[in-house]
């Protein structure tokens, strides 16, 4: 474990230097139009999205890992033999929508994404909500093991409410009911649409690190399924958000991670990983 500790170290070490004119931005907590700013400094919490949306023109690109179980010990070097990878990049288009891409290891999962501010905090609002909708493609399924498999077999489409308040500089909160629907035929669910409630936060430690939480009641999960619980650090450093990650959910997609989470965190099953961000 204390490996894994100072690989992570070391790698948000990496990104220790960078512009601190974005840092400024980052740490501000009111723009001049009266809405607060900045109630998360990342686009996600650990897994589940924020409110935050990226600027006009903004692109961002990500890279995130999650390792196998930490319960093994020394057999997969505390998890690091069963690594899984998301590469992506995310685009605003404008001040209220953004746009984003990405292709996941884990069942060769690609993933397009829109997000969608609908209202603000401020002086007139009490919150910022904001709308994600997802579709994935599971492209690890073979044609081989389901003859009669079409494309629209391979879709899962997820549509999310976010909402969020930030009640200090040091404390925001956020709700997230989502819905989950899958094309593919799942013989342990009754129907293949799906419901969560997941909430989340973020304490503001220092001037550039943060201690977030999320967790996700899923509704209709089969029992050998867990709730997913996450617990993260966000390092901020200039040009890049570096999150240190530690869930029971190996899966980065929001309808892996809600639907599928197999880690016990009473059992010492849990996965290490990060999140990398860097802003263009």
């Amino acid at each position: 474990m204390k490996r894994l500790l100072s690989i992570a170290c070391l790698l948000g070490a990496m990104f220790a230097h960078g512009q601190d004119d974005l840092l400024s931005e980052l740490d501000s907590t009111q723009v001049d139009d009266g809405y607060a700013s900045a109630a998360f400094k990342g686009l996600q919490i650990i897994t589940l999205q924020t409110t935050k949306m990226p600027a006009a023109n903004e692109w961002y690109v990500v890279v995130s890992h999650r390792f196998g179980s930490v319960e093994k010990g020394f057999d997969t070097f505390f998890g690091l033999d069963n690594a899984t990878t998301k590469l992506g990049a995310i685009y605003g288009v404008n001040s209220w929508l953004s746009a984003s891409f990405s292709r996941h290891t884990l069942l060769k999962m690609y993933e397009g994404s829109l997000k969608y501010r609908l209202a603000r905090q401020g002086n007139d609002f009490p919150v910022d909500i904001a709308g994600y909708s997802t579709i994935d493609v599971n492209s690890f399924i073979e044609k081989d093991e389901y003859p009669g498999l079409e494309f629209s077999d391979r879709l899962i489409y997820i549509h999310q409410l976010l909402i969020s308040r930030k009640f200090n500089k040091a404390l925001s909160l956020e709700l997230v009911p989502s819905f989950i629907h899958k094309n593919l035929y799942e013989p342990t669910l009754e129907n293949n649409d799906q419901f969560s409630l997941g909430t989340g936060g973020r304490i503001k430690l220092t001037k550039r690190m943060s201690l977030n939480l999320e967790y996700a009641y899923n509704f209709d999960k089969p029992d050998y399924y867990k709730n997913p619980l996450s617990v993260g650090l966000d390092i901020e450093t200039g040009g890049h958000i570096f999150q240190m990650v530690f869930t029971n959910s190996q899966a980065m997609t929001e309808s892996g991670y809600l639907t599928s989470a197999a880690g016990d965190w009473g059992k010492g099953d849990f996965f290490f990983g990060f999140n990398l961000y860097r802003v263009f």
